[in-house]
């Protein structure tokens, strides 16, 4: 009870887990997609990661602001022998540390597409306020410096600070500007009220590379948000492959399933088919033959020949599915034993001869003497042969002919080839001539039907010989068909060293 109800319990649970994983499957890659397609990219969920990504970089070179801070407030007191950098010094590091202390606030209370906003916009008025701290330094003023060299200190100090805070702020847009806005500010105060040249340039000189800067970030911004989304598309991707993996993996081992369970269905069966097949078989066989006694109606003998007919066929169809079944499950088994290819190759002519000549059919020989044995299954060659001849005769038609060669190959295996001229199979159809259950539309216009799996056991039994099978054919032109052994199954001492060029010429060429 246990037993059986398991297996409808199993396929229950992975039915719904499926169902999971290709829901977070397409959930993932449709939040992907809205990702890279809204407002170029730059979606609420990419704005909240490159967010995060400014932050992390905030809080790494947080040290660096306040050594310059002070390095430029001792500059700066050394020249102008004045302690007013100082107390600009203690407001710009109290400014940057409140900065930093908000940053620290927002990296460990996580940000979010919900929250992202307002902590930008934080972010960005902190920004704001060291921009003031900038600017007041712009508006430092020293009586008893020489003016061009205060003036250079200013610029080469605001230029640095502003390269810095470029470099730390590229992930975040407008960083940049609201940092040195209100410094530009400040200068062009300071050139209009003072009205000194190098006021003026120093402002104009600030300006553009200002301008320059922000046109930096926002490229460098622009590139890190590709990125950005080039890798969550990735990961994305690689999460939907490992879903359809899982998928695939689980979908093989149910087909493996099935498999065996149709493998072992036809097994079992495969008695229970062949019992009374077999009975049938014997029976119309002794009413047909009457051995017995005479049958009183002529009748009657004709309906036995046709039940054994029918019988004989069902039994080989029945045959032809057990073998394929055994193939396809790995429990074929050859048995393997010295072998003529010569010797199958002429009882197979002999069985199949009947039926060749009751429609008419000449079969031409052409075999290479002296072939020596193989080393492989007996049985199943034959079948082979059998099975080729069987086809070959089958659609040639009346007062036709048939050519069975056999031979050397160019490897040093053995070939056996049947050729006939028949209809032939249209090249399109060839594929599916060589499928299980497949069969051409010369096939199946044919009185004469099959289960279309003679070809896939022939390809199968020399595939298991380590073999090779070809068919060409073209329509109206007539079918070959060619079973390859390997050199490896032909069983032949080695010539000696002297004689091996003699050998050699003995074997013919198969191209």
């Amino acid at each position: 009870m246990s037993d059986d109800a398991a297996p409808s319990t199993d396929k229950n649970v992975v039915d719904l887990t499926r169902g999971h994983r290709r829901s977070a499957a397409t959930k993932a890659v449709r939040a992907t997609r809205d990702r890279l397609q809204t407002g170029m990219g730059l979606s609420p969920t990419f704005d909240a990661d490159i967010l995060a990504m400014h932050i992390a970089a905030t809080l790494q070179g947080a040290a660096v602001m306040p050594v310059i801070i002070l390095l430029v407030a001792g500059a700066g007191t050394y020249i102008s022998q004045q302690p007013h950098f100082f107390l600009w010094a203690v407001l710009a590091l109290t400014i940057h540390a409140a900065g930093i202390f908000l940053v620290r606030r927002a990296s460990r209370g996580g940000v979010t597409p919900a929250n992202q906003g307002r902590w930008r916009r934080i972010i960005l008025i902190s920004q704001l306020a060291m921009g003031g701290a900038w600017a007041l330094f712009a508006l430092q003023t020293c009586n008893t410096c020489e003016p061009t060299a205060f003036i250079s200190f200013k610029g080469a100090v605001l230029l640095l600070a502003l390269s810095i805070t470029a470099m730390g702020a590229m992930l975040l847009r407008q960083a940049v500007l609201f940092s040195f806005l209100p410094t530009v500010v400040a200068l062009v105060y300071v050139a209009v009220n003072d009205g000194m040249e190098l006021d003026y340039g120093l402002t104009a000189a600030f300006s553009t590379a200002l301008v320059f800067f922000i046109y930096i970030t926002n490229r460098l911004h622009q590139a890190n948000l590709k990125l950005l989304s080039f890798q969550t598309e990735k990961d994305d991707l690689i999460a939907e492959l490992e879903v359809a993996k899982s998928l695939s993996d689980e979908a093989r081992r149910r087909a493996e399933d099935a498999n065996m369970a149709k493998s072992r269905f036809l097994a079992s069966m495969s008695h229970e088919l062949r019992t009374p097949l077999n009975a049938i078989l014997g029976f119309s066989e002794v009413m047909a033959t009457e051995v017995l006694g005479p049958l009183n109606n002529p009748l009657y003998k004709e309906y036995a020949g046709d039940i054994h007919r029918s019988g004989k066929h069902l039994l080989d169809l029945i045959n032809e599915i057990l073998d394929l079944s055994r193939i396809e499950a790995g429990k074929y088994e050859l048995s393997e034993e010295t072998v003529s290819l010569l010797d199958l190759a002429e009882e197979s002519i002999g069985m199949i001869q009947l039926r060749a000549k009751s429609k008419n059919i000449t079969i031409h020989e052409q075999f290479e003497p002296a072939l020596p044995p193989l080393w492989a299954d007996e049985k199943a060659m034959r079948q082979v042969v059998l099975n080729l001849l069987s086809n070959a005769v089958k659609f040639t038609p009346q007062g036709g002919e048939i050519k069975v060669k056999a031979g050397w190959t160019a490897g040093g295996g053995q070939y056996i080839s049947i050729r006939d001229n028949g209809p032939g199979i249209p090249e399109s159809e060839i594929p599916i001539v060589l499928s299980a259950f497949g069969q051409g539309s010369i096939a199946i216009k044919s009185a004469e039907q099959g289960t279309g799996l003679g070809l896939p056991i022939v390809q199968a039994i020399l595939a298991k010989h380590g073999g090779e099978f070809k068919l060409k054919s073209k329509l109206r032109e007539g079918t070959e068909v060619i079973a390859i052994l390997p050199a490896s199954r032909v069983l032949e001492s080695l010539p000696a060293v002297s004689d091996a060029k003699a050998v050699e010429p003995r074997r013919r060429q198969f191209a």
